[in-house]
């Protein structure tokens, strides 16, 4: 980023996979967004945004929630607002989540899966989960600053591999380069 770059202000993280055949279980992916205080970057997020959720200041919303997978393209999006986001907070990870109550299920047991960040038209990453076969959960982006600079994208997806509800809490470690 230059001097009179803007950085990232409104970004959308969209979700879709295929629903489960017939007779199987549901499949139910859930986008998870953390915020993490500036002067205290990894550990504990200051709050979590995942279904039924939105943050304290209305700067990340879940706009679309699906269980099954059975919408037209996308099934669920999540908003960052991060020009909105507090001064106060310095990174923001969103991860995904394979809910785990129909079955226990990995990525290699998702159809079609399939995810993409952009901040308005731009396609700032893609992914399709193929490099996290194994995880039942994945940090798919991290965005940060420093102080109150601009906010920057940094891609990547990196797989989890134990249980989902310890996801929110570990999700904060130093990501793996």
């Amino acid at each position: 980023m230059n001097a009179l770059s803007k950085g990232i202000s409104k970004v959308e993280i969209a979700l879709r996979w295929d629903p489960s055949p017939t007779g199987e279980p549901s499949t139910d992916l859930d986008l998870v967004a953390a915020p993490y205080l500036a002067d205290a970057p990894y550990g504990e997020p200051a709050y979590v945004v995942h279904f039924d959720s939105r943050s304290p200041d209305g700067t990340i919303t879940l706009n679309r929630d699906s269980q099954d997978g059975k919408g037209f393209g996308y099934d669920e999006v999540m908003t960052l607002e991060l020009d909105r986001l507090d001064e106060r907070y310095g990174r923001v990870l969103v991860g995904v989540v394979i809910q785990q109550l129909q079955a226990p299920r990995t990525f290699s047991g998702v159809g079609n899966p399939g995810l993409r960040i952009r901040e308005g038209y731009d396609v700032l990453a893609e992914d399709d989960f193929g490099g996290v076969p194994g995880a039942t959960a994945a940090i798919v982006g991290e965005f940060a600053r420093e102080g109150t600079g601009p906010w920057e994208f940094r891609p990547g997806v990196q797989g989890f591999d134990g249980d989902p509800a310890d996801f929110a809490r570990d999700m904060g470690a130093a990501r793996r380069a």
